[in-house]
């Protein structure tokens, strides 16, 4: 995994800017409850898929952002192979996630912050090191002071709701 310290203020700039749009993504999962994770999708410099977490919404184990925002692509553009995209998601992806990316051939993978408990992108295992038949470029830490506040807010909010009950 690559480690966010790019140099060029224009790569810069487009990595903040979508990152900025899964941070948004990842609040409107705050409305049902749901863990707030947030991912879009780019091909070319537009989005064309949009993500956040659902599990509580719609009681589905697999709805987390990454794999609505690869539904909402693969939709847009009318294949399942996403070539030349590069996904933005604001925690790093789980083991069904990395799974899901490698499948439709996602490029570019570039998240926020690390999951210590079920990150695939190198911190508990990385999907990259098997020998699949497709290996994403990774890029983690971009925004990632954010996408961690973001979580820690929520849980601390979580645990203070429990405590009062």
């Amino acid at each position: 995994m690559n480690v966010f310290n790019e140099k060029n203020p224009e790569s810069l700039k487009i990595h903040d800017k979508f990152m900025k749009a899964a941070i948004s993504q990842a609040e409107l999962s705050l409305k049902s409850s749901d863990v707030p994770v947030g991912a879009v999708i780019v091909k070319e410099g537009k989005i064309i898929g949009r993500g956040f977490n659902t599990r509580e919404l719609s009681g589905d184990g697999t709805a987390h952002a990454e794999i609505n925002a690869i539904r909402e692509a693969c939709k847009s553009i009318g294949v399942w192979r996403l070539y030349g995209c590069t996904i933005y998601v604001t925690l790093e992806p789980c083991p069904m996630c990395m799974g899901a990316i490698v499948n439709s051939r996602i490029s570019k993978v570039v998240f926020g912050a690390k999951d210590p408990k079920a990150g695939a992108c190198g911190s508990v295992i990385d999907f990259n090191s098997y020998p699949l038949n497709h290996k994403p470029e990774i890029i983690g830490g971009v925004e990632a002071e954010k996408c961690s506040r973001l979580l820690s807010d929520f849980f601390e909010k979580r645990r203070k709701t429990r405590k009062a009950k």
